[in-house]
């Protein structure tokens, strides 16, 4: 290595996964290609992963492969970690805390990379003073196909603001740029948040009907946008969302549904998460998704019953998937 690469590499942050699975996989391996120490805490796939590696199979980047991961399977065995990016599922938080705590360094940034409303007050109740929480928000469609397997079909942006911790008004904008930054020296669009409870709304305006849908029809988003029935139910269920939004402080862009109407029309077809999450017979994200915005809405004035009855349907369903 050079002088003037080991002077660099020395300056970057250390980063460490929380959670090695589809999210995690896919952006520790871009982060660790952009040159950057990432370290990978892994539970089930870590015999594999540091036997094989890490894959990514991407459509937009190409064949990725990292070798020699640094895969752990305790989070006491990690070094301390200036970054943390969580990757895990909302349904798997209980032992989240506990990791973090003891991978993260004096006056880490926790970066939450999960899909829902209300998932960084639910950590930050259990992370000590000193950590800065931040919220993340990843439109990419990606999905483990095996063991340290990943398929990346589109896109990756990641858009970040900050929750909470001990940084005054000022330094809070200074992490959030930095966040932006590792993602940017990787190759990732991102962009800082101003307001990160609206851009959970916003994003929820998506995973409402995609995920629900793809696991109460089968379907994945072609055949969704394809039939005329399930098209109107999404359609639905999108306003509902920004409804919810709206009653909670939250004006969304005018014309947002029908922009991402528009988009997932035009990306590859694609199976969302919760889909993945039911077919491995995992616990369904529906508190984050679904409970947690149909009781702030409904505090706030406005039901959603349309939500209300895809979400008692997916309850229904995940009982007795598992």
């Amino acid at each position: 290595m050079s002088e003037r690469a080991a002077s660099e590499s020395a300056t970057k942050p250390r980063i460490g996964i929380i959670g090695t699975g589809a999210i995690g996989g896919f952006y520790g391996v871009m982060l660790a290609r952009a040159g950057f120490d990432v370290h990978f805490l892994l539970r089930s796939e870590f015999d594999a992963v540091a036997r094989n590696g890490l894959h990514v199979d991407s459509q937009v980047h190409g064949p990725l492969v990292l070798e020699n991961v640094q895969a752990y399977a305790s989070a006491s065995d990690m070094p301390p970690c200036d970054w943390l990016l969580i990757g895990a599922k909302t349904t798997g938080n209980g032992g989240v805390a506990s990791a973090i705590v003891q991978a993260a360094a004096p006056d880490a940034k926790v970066l939450l990379l999960q899909n829902g409303l209300g998932v960084e007050q639910e950590l930050r109740a259990a992370l000590p003073d000193s950590l800065h929480l931040l919220g993340g928000l990843c439109f990419v469609c990606v999905h483990r196909t095996g063991p340290g397997q990943i398929t990346h079909q589109a896109f990756g942006a990641v858009n970040i603001g900050y929750h909470s911790g001990p940084a005054d008004t000022a330094t809070r904008g200074h992490w959030v740029e930095q966040g932006a930054s590792l993602f940017h020296q990787a190759g990732i669009d991102s962009v800082a948040m101003d307001n990160l409870d609206k851009a959970r709304w916003q994003k929820l305006v998506w995973n409402v009907p995609y995920n629900g849908l793809s696991v109460l029809l089968n379907a994945s988003t072609t055949p969704l946008m394809a039939d005329g029935d399930s098209r109107a139910l999404i359609q639905g269920l999108m306003a509902e969302v920004v409804q919810g939004a709206e009653a909670c402080g939250h004006v969304l862009p005018e014309g947002y549904a029908e922009q991402l109407l528009k988009v997932t029309g035009q990306m590859p077809d694609y199976r969302p998460s919760m889909y993945h999450d039911f077919t491995e017979k995992r616990p369904l994200e529906l508190d984050a998704i679904y409970a947690r915005p149909l009781a702030a809405a409904l505090a706030a004035g406005c039901d959603m019953p349309k939500v209300r009855a895809l979400y008692h349907a997916l309850a229904f369903i995940d009982r007795g998937n598992r």
